[in-house]
C-alpha cells in the first residue's frame, strides 16, 4: 500500500505543528510521499509566509530595499528549524532567493519558495528524500499544467525515491522558469503525486476534521460528512466550499484514488472520505451546502424566442466576444437569463448588451445586480420526493424571496439564486430543514 500525504499550511506554521505531522507521517509506514504547503499563520492576527513572500518581491520589483522583510521571513523558517533542532541551514537558499529577487525573476518564484523551502525542513525531519517540485511538475508555454509531461517524469522520478517530500503549489515552464498553480494548489500537487504513485489512498491533511455540511461560519458546528462522490464534492468546491482545491480531484478520479480529508490536530478522526461511487446513503438526504456572493442576472426577453433558431448561441456569443463565462442560463418560452459574476461583467456590460442587441435582436433587457447562488448537492436527492417543495418552505419561512431555482437532469444539485443580503438566512434555512428537524 502507498499513501500520499499533502499538509495545508495551518499543520505546518510552527515547529510545534511539524512535530504533530511528524507523528503522523511516522505513524503508518504507508506514508510514503509528502506534498508541504508554506507556513501558514500561528495565531489570529499573524500573517502567512505565501503572503510575506508576495509583500517582499513587490518591495524588490520597485528597487526599494527588502532586506528586513526577507529577514522576516527568514525568521520564521529559522524558529521551526531551532524548534525541532535540526542541523539544516537555509543561509545559501535566501542568499540565492535575495538575488532572484533583486533580479526580478517573477512574482510566482517568490511565492513558491514558500513551500520550496518548507519541503527542504520537512525532508530533513523526516528523513525522506527531497525532489524540487519544479523538476517533475511542468506546465505549457500558456500556464496550463502539461498532464503528459508531468506523469512521466514525475513517476519516473518516484521510482528511484521510495521516500520522499514533493513541495505543493508549483513547477515549471517550458523555459525552466518557476510557475505556480492558483492559491491552494498544494493539494494539486498531492493529486498528481498520488496519481504518479498509483497511490492507494491520498490523505489531504488540514486544520478541520473533514468536510461540513456547511459553512461553520454562517452554521455554528454543523455537522461533518462521513463520504462524498467526486461529483458531489466538485458541486460544492465550485460554489465555495474551501476544503480542498477543486481541481486537485480530477487528477486522482480518473484513476479511482479516494481522497481523504484529516485533521493534522486531531489525527484520530475519521474526516471525509471522497470517492468515486459509494452505496452508503447519506446521513441526511442533502450531503452539502455551499454558495458564492456577488453574481448579477441579465433577463433577455423576445417573442417566440423558443422557436428561434440559434438563439442562445447568439446571446453567448456577446459573453465569449468579451471573454465573460458565464455561470447559469436558466430560460422560458420567451425568455433566457444569464448569470455572470458582476466583478467580471461590470466593466464590460454595455459592450455585452450592444452585442446581445447586435446578435439576437431582442425585445428587450434588464439586469438584476446582488444576487447570490447557493447549491443545495446530495446524492440522496434522486430518490427523495419533494426536495425542491422543502427548500422553498424553507425559504419562505425565512422570508427569503428565491430569485432563481435550476435543477439538473442527474438530480444532484438544485441551485437557488438569492438577493446577497438574504445569503446566510437562506442557507440557515435549509440547514435548519434537512439536518436539524429533517422533516
Amino acid at each position: 500500500m502507498k499513501k500520499v500525504v499533502k499538509f495545508g499550511g495551518s499543520s505546518l506554521a510552527s515547529a510545534e505543528q511539524f512535530e504533530k505531522v511528524g507523528k503522523i507521517v511516522k505513524s503508518d509506514k504507508h506514508r510514503v510521499y509528502v506534498v508541504p504547503s508554506a507556513p501558514g499563520k500561528r495565531y489570529d492576527g499573524d500573517t502567512k509566509v505565501t503572503d510575506m513572500l508576495y509583500a517582499t518581491y513587490a518591495l524588490a520589483s520597485e528597487k526599494k530595499p527588502f532586506d528586513k522583510e526577507l529577514n522576516a521571513i527568514k525568521s520564521r523558517y529559522q524558529e521551526i528549524i531551532d524548534g525541532l533542532k535540526l542541523k539544516t541551514s537555509l543561509d545559501d537558499e535566501f542568499k540565492t532567493i535575495a538575488d532572484n529577487f533583486a533580479n526580478a525573476v517573477g512574482s510566482d518564484y517568490a511565492a513558491s519558495r514558500g513551500e520550496y523551502l518548507n519541503g527542504i525542513l520537512m525532508a530533513a525531519y523526516l528523513g525522506y528524500d527531497f525532489i524540487d517540485a519544479a523538476t517533475v511538475i511542468f506546465f505549457k508555454e500558456d500556464g496550463t499544467l502539461d498532464s503528459k509531461k508531468t506523469q512521466q517524469v514525475l513517476s519516473e522520478t518516484l521510482k528511484e525515491h521510495p521516500k520522499a517530500v514533493v513541495p505543493g503549489f508549483y513547477g515549471a515552464l517550458p523555459d525552466g522558469s518557476v510557475h505556480t498553480f492558483s492559491r491552494g494548489g498544494s493539494d494539486i500537487t498531492g493529486s498528481l503525486v498520488a496519481k504518479a504513485c498509483k497511490a492507494d489512498v491520498y490523505e489531504n491533511w488540514t486544520d478541520v476534521s473533514g468536510f461540513m455540511v456547511a459553512d461553520p461560519r454562517i452554521i455554528p458546528n454543523p455537522e461533518s460528512i462521513e463520504t462524498i462522490t467526486y461529483r458531489e464534492l466538485r458541486e460544492l468546491a465550485y460554489m465555495g466550499a474551501g476544503v480542498l482545491h477543486e481541481e486537485a480531484i480530477f487528477p486522482v478520479r480518473k484513476e479511482g484514488i479516494p481522497i481523504n480529508i484529516r485533521n493534522t490536530n486531531a489525527p484520530e478522526d475519521e474526516g471525509t472520505w471522497i470517492v468515486e461511487s459509494t452505496c452508503q446513503k447519506s446521513k441526511y438526504v442533502i450531503t452539502g451546502i455551499a454558495g458564492k456572493k456577488g453574481f448579477c442576472a441579465i433577463n433577455i426577453e423576445k417573442d417566440r424566442m423558443n422557436s428561434e433558431i440559434g438563439f442562445g448561441r447568439k446571446v453567448l456569443q456577446a459573453f465569449e466576444e468579451q471573454d465573460i463565462s458565464f455561470e447559469h442560463v436558466p430560460s422560458g418560452i420567451d425568455t433566457m437569463t444569464i448569470f455572470v459574476h458582476q466583478s467580471e461583467f461590470a466593466q464590460k456590460e454595455q459592450k455585452v448588451l450592444a452585442g446581445i442587441h447586435k446578435l439576437a435582436e431582442p425585445d428587450y433587457i434588464d439586469m438584476e445586480t446582488d444576487l447570490a447562488l447557493i447549491a443545495v448537492v446530495g446524492r440522496g436527492m434522486k430518490s427523495t420526493r419533494g426536495t425542491a417543495g422543502r427548500i422553498f418552505s424553507a425559504l419562505a419561512h425565512a422570508n427569503v424571496n428565491v430569485k432563481m431555482i435550476d435543477q439538473g437532469s442527474s438530480e444532484l444539485n438544485i441551485i437557488i439564486g438569492v438577493k446577497n443580503e438574504d445569503f446566510e438566512a437562506a442557507i440557515r434555512a435549509i440547514y435548519t430543514i434537512f439536518v436539524d428537524t429533517q422533516l
